[in-house]
């Protein structure tokens, strides 16, 4: 059963100020709101919409840096999912976006969970074959190191 305001898709802000209401929830932009430093910016329009401007930059270039890192070994999806944290404290749209995350990853690790070994095990070796062939794409196009040894022979 979908929660309430959700039957048709997609939640007015208002709806979801109700179910934030309801539930005894309040958004992360609806907290970072209610402090007294963020009250006290929020009172003065010019320094309001700077500190909104300088936290969009910021949140948008933790995002595009997770994103542009995703690929490659790290932490990219977890760099992307700061940004959009971020991006939550003063935007209502990232703030969903987020929650979409945070929904679908719990999902993916709780299917994974319940799946048989040699599936887990599956997924392991596929992302690990994926990230090697990215490595080798990636020194492919940059160069290859000296520093490598000699398992990356194709390019030398």
């Amino acid at each position: 059963m979908a929660p309430p305001g959700r039957e048709g898709g997609h939640q007015t802000t208002e709806q979801l100020r109700e179910r934030f209401a309801h539930d005894g929830h309040r958004s992360l932009r609806e907290r970072v709101a209610e402090t007294r430093w963020r009250r006290r910016l929020g009172a003065r329009r010019t320094l309001d919409s700077t500190y909104r401007l300088c936290v969009g930059i910021v949140g948008g270039l933790i995002v595009a840096l997770g994103l542009a890192t995703i690929p490659l070994p790290g932490p990219g999806w977890l760099t992307v999912i700061a940004g959009l944290f971020v991006l939550a404290t003063e935007f209502f749209w990232a703030e969903r976006l987020l929650e979409f995350t945070k929904k679908h990853v719990k999902a993916w690790t709780d299917w994974l969970g319940r799946q048989a070994l040699w599936v887990r095990m599956a997924v392991a070796l596929a992302t690990a074959a994926f990230v090697y062939g990215v490595l080798v794409v990636t020194l492919h196009m940059t160069g290859v190191p000296d520093w490598v040894p000699g398992w990356v022979p194709l390019w030398r």
